[in-house]
């Protein structure tokens, strides 16, 4: 472990000190610890190899666009940099509280306004992606411009990933890819706004935090459909239903979702078979026959 006495007297005076390092457990790309000092407070610290420091930019680049969105609570982000051999995220320690009995629908409210929240600081005119790429997990995410979000999503999500996972697929899956990606546009939908969405929103990429509502960590940003984020909510089994109706009383979700749903998951999907291997190809697949 690295000496951070130095970094935590810039950044919260000298008279701060470190009283104990705390490893946590649950993530499987960073190391983490609770970093605690000797006035009881405490922050959160990332740390992975020197370089891997881009990961920890993006990152708290995305945070940055969530909370200028004013919608919806995200740690606040005190450096990113290197020591040593190593590169570090600090940010704000959340101290979770009790969540409150409207925990979902609450949630669901302030995704929507957050979705509804104007993202033409990074992407004007409209458009969809993001100024910068990204990461989703540990794998690259490409965020180039595009003007519409069908060409955003077949160029920039599903082509991207197929490529990388091309070994997976024998010449008949290839032909059912390439049809179902010619055929993008007979599934998928224009939206009638753009919207900033977190990009990887699954339960495991939210927390409580101190006031009993949710607070979203971990983010993938970029500027897209806000049924995207909607999709990835319900891929590893969902939210509470009322999260769900609270969303829908601010931002409708439309006609044919459901059906759009399993494309949006499709990016995911493909995401984890290029990351984790083929146990992810059966699921993959079965979403590409049915649309081809």
């Amino acid at each position: 472990m690295n000496d951070y006495s130095r970094i935590i007297h810039r950044l919260f005076g000298s008279g701060t000190q470190i009283s104990g390092f705390r490893p946590v457990s649950g993530g499987d790309i960073n190391d983490a610890y609770i970093l605690s000092f000797t006035d009881g407070n405490r922050i959160f610290l990332k740390e992975n190899s020197k370089e891997n420091l881009a990961f920890f930019k993006a990152e708290a680049k995305g945070l940055s666009v969530i909370r200028q969105t004013e919608r919806i609570r995200v740690p606040h982000v005190w450096e990113t940099g290197t020591l040593g051999d190593r590169s570090y995220l600090l940010m704000e320690y959340l101290d979770a509280a009790p969540a409150k009995k409207d925990y979902f629908e609450h949630f669901g409210r302030q995704l929507a306004r957050m979705h509804r929240a104007d993202p033409s600081e990074w992407t004007p005119g409209g458009h969809y992606g993001f100024p910068e790429n990204n990461y989703i997990g540990s794998g690259a995410q490409m965020n180039e411009i595009r003007t519409g979000w069908i060409d955003f999503f077949r160029e920039c999500r599903l082509e991207v990933q197929f490529r990388r996972a091309q070994a997976y697929f024998d010449k008949d899956g290839r032909k059912a890819v390439r049809s179902l990606l010619d055929h993008l546009d007979r599934y998928l939908i224009e939206p009638r706004f753009p919207s900033v969405l977190h990009g990887d929103l699954w339960g495991g990429n939210y927390v409580t935090g101190p006031d009993g509502y949710a607070c979203l960590i971990d983010p993938a940003v970029y500027v897209g459909h806000a049924e995207a984020d909607l999709a990835m909510t319900e891929l590893f089994g969902g939210f509470a239903p009322a999260f769900y109706d609270a969303y829908q009383e601010i931002n409708e979700i439309l006609t044919g979702y459901p059906d759009r749903r399993e494309l949006y998951n499709l990016y995911h999907l493909l995401n984890h078979l290029n990351l984790f291997g083929g146990s992810y190809y059966g699921s993959v697949m079965r979403i590409v026959r049915r649309f081809q």
